[in-house]
């Protein structure tokens, strides 16, 4: 694509405006159809304003306008008798009405006359209300209509804003009040907090339930750029439209912008000044109208407001200070009737009391859905969309990012423009390259059509001053806290207005405009951060005091050097975090990568080579500096060394983590770079796994950046209780994110598990628990059951191998008796016994939300087995029980087998390891004729026999739920397989047949490969040392020349030889559907080996074989190996 088009393209894209798409109505537009104009003119005046006399008209003014009525003979003394005995005021006025109607024109012209004469507010109300509601309603649509000029590509096609909803939270984390917006969304990766609501925008005014109020202040936050003013323009639009809210009179919308050019002012000048078209601000303001004020973006209010300090004010005619009076409004002082917006990023919204704020809500950003569409819609053709969603795959940072749209649009607009560029240098790895192509593109295409063509070193020239006077801004104002600025600041920091209005300033600079003032904005505050960056970067080489002293009056700092070091330390000691993202660009703009694209910007001078490698070993030092406890600030720092691309480190303890080989190298240095990888690498976004690698000291060291982990690994660590008791603190934290925690195989004891106790009674987010092989005791699990009783939230424990014994079985069984959520309960291995077990069958018999127990190895018995059962014939809701290694005999079963016939829930059902003989076959053979629910069953290791699972195979053939079956090592021989196999002829729901380690030889796998054949449903076949050989394979493979459902087979430990893989070879040219197979230790030799090779050059669906273990030999087996690989690179090989 040539260049101008390009610069044409990105011009048509950015001028285009999201989120709006669907913003205008005409209400304007003065025609109507002239049958309506008609019977508007027909219609009496108190047809007109019936709704109006019904809302506003006071029992006051009904009674003297009866009275009024009467003295003229329009109303009898019955019509006046009738009107008072009406029951609610809006009734009487309606029957008063209805009752002058009838009398028109007399009437109407009667009461007309008396409300026009009356001089009241009410009967302006009554008069005026509906004109200026209308009035109001077509200026707001114009006002909100304008183009918002975010400077970004086009979002129509992402109608985002029409199914917006908001997130209900529970007030602000502390995250959110004390940290930059980016470290906030880079700490949690985008999630959004657990256990939230979501409110619809037409909800966002009502009560929750029947029996609360609706909220009077609500509260909504967001980070900057998530698109909270976008989210009230369209709010606003859809009540101008009438769609929502209808009750409401009027919504009046402040931005707190508009607000810095005021110093003093009353409620109802207030209300003039931004909306000039309102005639009586105090009639919108008596309350007797239902209005809603918005305040739009406090985090852009230069004044702070402090509701200790400020003077009561309850006059809207009064002229206070413009925060004193967003002050009485909030607090309901002034206007207590109305109901209050205000929207702000999180870290300012703390400064209104949250005893003030009734309802707390949330913007959310985009999902990855959102982002994947958002670059389809803008990139339709090509696969420049498929290369930008792969780049952010691959660097997390800017996947993270793009959770903020504003971001999202910097993102797709750059990485789109060098990819169809042709771009040679690849995409950004770095936030600060990113924003150095973003500027340099935007310098190159904001200049303005129709203009005479400017020279190269002219538009840099002009872009470099622009630039410079841009960067003073940013830079300055973001010390100050500073995010809109005045056409006077921009004069005082040199900024030349008119320059703004095309090329660079177009790019980063937003322009504001309404009645009350006119202001600007940086595109994003981290446009605004990196802006400040370049100043710095710049003029730190020559300045000689410190630039953090606006006014030069502080002791001389000369060299780049010593201003890199005094901005790093204001930003370490920055609690907020405010400079954070600034020194990330500061570091950044040392690597030549990220400075490149400004070159013909940025007056560079000599190579800074040499002051990056000074710079990387200061980082370096300060990654393991610092306290006790690893802070965001300092994980900040590993944010810079990425930036620079210094990431030794980073990369040397990603690799570790991967390989789980961090134990005992976790120096403070790795503890920071490892709380730097839990927010960006790939390794920790669906699971930390740090197994093996912490101790107290480091657990406490990372415990601030373990909240924002979702799924924690913390198994084989050693932790005693005392970890336990810091664990406990981490869950109990209001911004902990933890959903699953592991604490596998640990040394926890009874004084641990009570610490995690006291942690669940207030925590919300975990719904998973891990203590398997610790040692708890009865004592532990007494703890956990009580604490769980409270949680609600909690749905998965396991507790094997923890010694709980009978008394700790009892305690669960009360914790089943509760009304606690718990669906899973692993208990294997904890010599819980038939009492415990007794006592868990009579809480089933209750409980309706478990729906998997895990029994295993518990010394159960026939005792305990016979009290489940009888639990299961009242019990639907429980899905798996697993009864494994239980010493359950044919009478255990017997009883086991009669509650089946009953029970209509059970899915899975294991009975693994025990006793069962024949009797219990058959048993269960009769209860699987009448049983429709079960679809897993597991006799592994019993005593079935042959005439066992003859019985078993005759219930196959008629029952329609199971789809597994497992037979593994239960002395079957080739009779009780023959019957399997013509059950399987009729069967058409079993999916997986398990056979393994029985004596059924040849003619047994003969009989299943005939079944095979007709079958349509079997799709994973175990026939592992089954004695099978020769035959028994070439009759296999002749099934896998006609069946198409078969995917998984498993021939481990036989003896099928050359032969046997020659005809499973032919077989597998043909076969399409089979993906896995096994014929390991198969004696099939060097020749064997090369025919399967050969064979899958023409199979390729083929994902994994296994040939080791047949004598091929190591030189042998890179041969087969690599040919494999050639003929089927996707098909994983074991040899």
């Amino acid at each position: 694509m040539e260049r101008s088009s390009h610069y044409d393209s990105i011009r048509d894209l950015t001028n285009h405006i999201p989120w709006q798409e669907d913003c205008y109505v005409d209400l304007q537009s003065n025609t109507s159809s002239t049958s309506t104009k008609g019977q508007m003119e027909e219609m009496g005046w108190i047809q007109k304003h019936k709704v109006q006399l019904e809302r506003f008209l006071t029992s006051t003014l009904l009674d003297r306008a009866l009275s009024h009525m009467r003295k003229l003979d329009l109303l009898s003394q019955g019509e006046e008798a009738q009107v008072q005995a009406g029951g609610k005021l809006q009734e009487r006025v309606g029957t008063f009405t209805s009752i002058l109607s009838r009398k028109d024109p007399q009437g109407s012209d009667a009461l007309q006359a008396f409300i026009e004469n009356s001089d009241s507010q009410v009967s302006r109300l009554i008069t005026m209300h509906d004109p200026m509601v209308q009035d109001h309603k077509k200026a707001l649509l114009l006002q909100f209509s304008t183009p918002n000029q975010l400077l970004f590509p086009s979002l129509s096609s992402l109608d985002f804003s029409s199914p917006r909803t908001l997130l209900l939270v529970d007030g602000l984390s502390d995250l959110q009040q004390k940290e930059h917006d980016l470290m906030q969304v880079e700490a949690t990766r985008g999630a959004r907090r657990h256990h939230v609501r979501q409110l619809a925008l037409t909800k966002f005014l009502e009560p929750l339930t029947r029996v609360s109020l609706p909220p009077r202040v609500s509260l909504t936050v967001g980070v900057a750029g998530i698109g909270k003013s976008i989210l009230v323009g369209h709010f606003v639009r859809l009540w101008c439209r009438g769609e929502i809210y209808t009750d409401v009179s009027f919504i009046l919308p402040f931005a707190f912008w508009e607000l810095n050019a005021v110093e003093k002012l009353s409620a109802e000048r207030l209300v003039k000044l931004a909306f000039p078209h309102i005639t009586d601000p105090s009639l919108v303001l008596s309350g007797a109208c239902r209005i809603l004020l918005i305040f739009d973006g406090l985090d852009e209010f230069r004044c702070g407001l402090d509701f200790s300090d400020a003077a009561p004010c309850t006059d809207p005619k009064k002229e206070v200070s413009v925060e004193d009076l967003v002050t009485n409004i909030i607090r309901g002082n002034l206007l207590p009737e109305a109901v209050v917006w205000v929207t702000s990023r999180p870290t300012v919204a703390s400064l209104i009391p949250g005893g003030l704020v009734d309802r707390v809500t949330e913007v959310p950003g985009f999902s990855p859905k959102d982002i994947r569409q958002l670059l389809n819609e803008n990139f339709p053709k090509g696969d420049t969309a498929s290369q930008i969603w792969s780049h952010l795959e691959s660097n997390k940072i800017f996947m993270v990012m793009s959770y903020m749209p504003c971001i999202c649009c910097i993102v797709a607009v750059t990485f789109g423009y060098l990819l169809e560029s042709g771009w040679q240098e690849g995409l950004p790895r770095t936030c600060t390259e990113l924003y150095s192509h973003f500027c340099a593109i935007r310098a190159e295409a904001g200049e303005p059509r129709g203009r005479e063509p400017i020279k190269t070193d002219q538009l840099n020239g002009n872009n470099r001053k622009l630039l410079g006077s841009l960067g003073r801004l940013a830079f300055y104002g973001l010390l100050k806290h500073k995010y809109t600025f005045s056409e006077q600041d921009m004069r005082a920091y040199g900024v030349d207005l008119p320059s703004t209005q095309g090329s660079l300033g177009t790019g980063v600079l937003i322009r504001k405009e309404s009645s009350v003032c006119v202001a600007y904005h940086f595109s994003h505050l981290t446009v605004q951060e990196f802006l400040a960056a370049t100043y710095y970067h710049i003029t730190s080489k020559r300045a000689i005091f410190d630039m953090f002293t606006e006014s030069a009056m502080s002791w001389p700092k000369i060299g780049f050097q010593n201003h890199f070091k005094s901005a790093l330390q204001r930003s370490q000691q920055a609690e907020d975090g405010h400079l954070d993202v600034f020194v990330r660009f500061l570091a950044g703009l040392l690597c030549p990568a990220a400075v490149r694209p400004l070159a013909g910007l940025l007056a560079q001078g000599k190579d800074d080579g040499g002051q990056r490698v000074w710079a990387a070993g200061l980082l370096q030092g300060l990654l393991g500096s610092g306290g006790s406890v690893v802070s965001l600030r300092s994980v900040n720092v590993a944010y810079c060394l990425q930036e620079l691309q210094h990431t030794e480190v980073l990369r040397a303890v990603e690799e570790d983590l991967r390989c789980g080989t961090l134990g005992g190298k976790l120096t403070r240095t790795h503890c920071t770079a490892l709380a730097y990888l839990l927010h960006v690498s790939p390794e920790c976004s669906e699971e930390t796994n740090l197994t093996a690698c912490l101790d107290y000291s480091t657990v406490k060291s990372m415990l601030p950046q373990l909240l924002y982990c979702c799924h924690l690994r913390l198994e084989n660590n050693r932790f005693k209780d005392d970890v336990m008791e810091l664990l406990g603190s981490l869950l109990s934290a209001k911004d902990c994110h933890l959903q699953k925690l592991s604490l596998a195989e640990n040394a926890i004891g009874n004084k641990g598990a009570k610490a995690l106790s006291r942690a669940l009674l207030v925590n919300r987010t975990l719904n998973m628990l891990d203590l398997r092989s610790n040692n708890i005791g009865s004592k532990g699990a007494k703890f956990l059951s009580e604490a769980l009783k409270t949680n609600q939230f909690l749905v998965s424990i396991n507790l094997q191998n923890n010694n709980i014994e009978e008394e700790g079985g009892r305690a669960l069984a009360d914790l089943l008796l509760s009304k606690s959520k718990l669906a899973s309960l692993n208990l294997q291995k904890n010599s819980i016994g038939p009492d415990g077990a007794r006592r868990l069958a009579e809480a089933l018999k209750t409980n309706r939300t478990l729906t998997e127990m895990i029994l295993c190895s518990n010394q159960v018995g026939d005792k305990g087995t016979t009290a489940l059962a009888q639990a299961l014939t009242v019990n639907h809701t429980l899905l798996s029980l697993h009864l494994q290694s239980n010493s359950i005999s044919n009478k255990g079963m017997t009883a086991l087998t009669k509650a089946l016939r009953l029970n209509r829930g059970l899915i899975c059902l294991n009975l693994r390891e025990n006793s069962i003989g024949v009797e219990g076959a058959k048993d269960m053979a009769r209860a699987l004729q009448e049983n429709c629910s079960l679809q897993d069953l597991d006799l592994t290791a019993n005593l079935l026999h042959d005439e066992g699972v003859k019985a078993i195979a005759g219930a196959v053939k008629v029952n329609r739920a199971l789809t597994s079956l497992h037979l593994q090592w239960n002395f079957i021989k080739c009779t009780a397989t023959k019957a399997l196999a013509q059950a399987l002829l009729t069967n058409s729901t079993m999916q997986l047949l398990d056979l393994q380690e029985n004596a059924i030889g040849d003619e047994g796998v003969v009989a299943l490969a005939g079944a095979l054949k007709a079958n349509v449903s079997v799709c994973t076949l175990c026939l592992q040392g089954v004695s099978a050989g020769r035959i028994g394979a070439i009759s296999m493979a002749e099934a896998l020349m006609v069946n198409k459902t078969l995917h998984t087979l498993d021939l481990r430990g036989n003896t099928i030889g050359m032969e046997g893989a020659k005809a499973l070879a032919n077989a597998l040219k043909t076969n399409r559907t089979l993906k896995s197979l096994n014929l390991q230790e198969n004696s099939l030799g060097m020749d064997g080996a090369i025919f399967i090779a050969t064979a899958l050059k023409g199979n390729h669906q083929l994902t994994y074989i296994n040939l080791q273990g047949n004598g091929i030999g190591e030189s042998g087996a890179k041969v087969i190996s690599d040919a494999i690989r050639t003929n089927s690179p996707d098909c994983v090989v074991k040899i």
